[in-house]
C-alpha cells in the first residue's frame, strides 16, 4: 500500500500535468468518453446524431445553415473532427482562388468538407467525394442533398481512396484534378498523394489541402512533401476544430511539377 507520504509527494506532479494536458483530457472527455456513452444510450452512431440535430435545425437547401447547424452541435453537443469554420475560412478562400473545376476529396465522413467545398465551387464544376465507411456514406448522402447539390455538382464514392485513384482515369474520365482536399485517415496522406502523383492526373497549378497535419499529425505526408520537390507548400496554423489550446495546421500545396 503506498503511503501518504509518497502519495503526496506525487501530487504536484499529477497537477502539473493535469494542467499542461487539460486540453487533450477534455479532447478526450468529449470525443471518445461522451461518445462511447451516447452510443449506449441512444442506439445511434455519433454521426446519425449529428444528422438528426442538422436535419431540425436547419434549412434545407441552404449550405450555410446547415454548416452553423454542423458547427453549433460540434462545439456544445459532441465533438466531431470537421474541418470547422476557423480552417473552414482558409479552405474558403483556396476555394475561391483557385476556381477549381474537378476537385477530389478523401475524406467525406459525414457530409460537413463535402457541403463547404461544393457550395464555393463555380458554376459547371464537379466534385468527386470518397469515403469508405458506408454508414457515414449514406449520412453524407443525405447531408449532400439537403443541402441542395445534386448529382451533377457532387458525386459521392463509397470506396477507400487506394482502390478509387488508380481508376479515376479508367472509370470517372478524369484529365486532370484541379484541386484536392484530404481529410482522411492521416496514415494515408502520404501514400494517397504519391498514388496521385504517379496518376497523372496532378498537373501545374493543382492545389493540395491536407487537414491536421499536425495533430493528429501527418509526418511521413510532410517529409515527403519536403524531400520531393514537387511542391510550393505552407502549412497554415491554427488550433484543433472545436477545441481550445491543442495546435493543429493544415497543409497548403501546389504542385510545380519535376524542375
Amino acid at each position: 500500500m503506498v503511503s501518504p507520504a509518497i502519495a503526496l509527494a506525487f501530487l504536484p506532479l499529477l497537477l502539473t500535468l493535469l494542467i499542461r494536458y487539460r486540453y487533450y483530457f477534455v479532447l478526450f472527455y468529449r470525443a471518445v468518453l461522451v461518445r462511447i456513452w451516447k452510443d449506449c444510450v441512444t442506439g445511434l452512431s455519433r454521426e446519425e446524431r449529428v444528422f438528426q440535430y442538422v436535419l431540425t435545425h436547419a434549412t434545407p437547401g441552404d449550405p450555410d445553415s446547415i454548416l452553423d447547424a454542423f458547427d453549433d452541435w460540434c462545439s456544445k453537443v459532441e465533438y466531431i473532427s470537421n474541418i470547422g469554420p476557423k480552417k473552414g475560412k482558409i479552405l474558403d478562400r483556396l476555394l475561391m482562388e483557385q476556381s477549381p473545376l474537378t476537385v477530389l476529396e478523401l475524406g467525406a465522413h459525414c457530409g460537413y468538407s463535402t457541403v463547404r467545398i461544393a457550395r464555393a465551387l463555380p458554376l459547371g464544376a464537379r466534385l468527386y467525394s470518397l469515403e469508405m465507411d458506408q454508414r457515414n456514406a449514406a449520412i453524407t448522402e443525405k447531408v449532400i442533398r439537403l443541402a441542395g447539390f445534386d448529382d451533377d455538382t457532387v458525386e459521392l464514392i463509397c470506396n477507400p481512396s487506394d482502390e478509387v485513384i488508380p481508376r479515376l482515369r479508367s472509370e470517372y474520365g478524369l484529365e486532370r484534378l484541379d484541386f484536392v482536399f484530404m481529410d482522411h485517415w492521416k496514415k494515408c496522406y502520404a501514400p494517397d498523394l504519391q498514388m496521385l502523383e504517379g496518376s497523372g492526373l496532378l498537373g501545374k497549378g493543382t492545389m493540395i489541402v491536407a487537414d491536421n497535419v499536425l495533430f493528429p499529425g501527418a509526418p511521413k505526408f510532410l517529409r515527403h512533401i519536403r524531400k520531393s520537390g514537387l511542391y510550393k507548400w505552407k502549412v497554415h496554423r491554427a488550433t484543433l476544430e472545436y477545441s481550445k489550446g491543442i495546435r493543429d495546421g493544415m497543409a497548403e500545396l501546389v504542385y510545380e511539377g519535376i524542375k
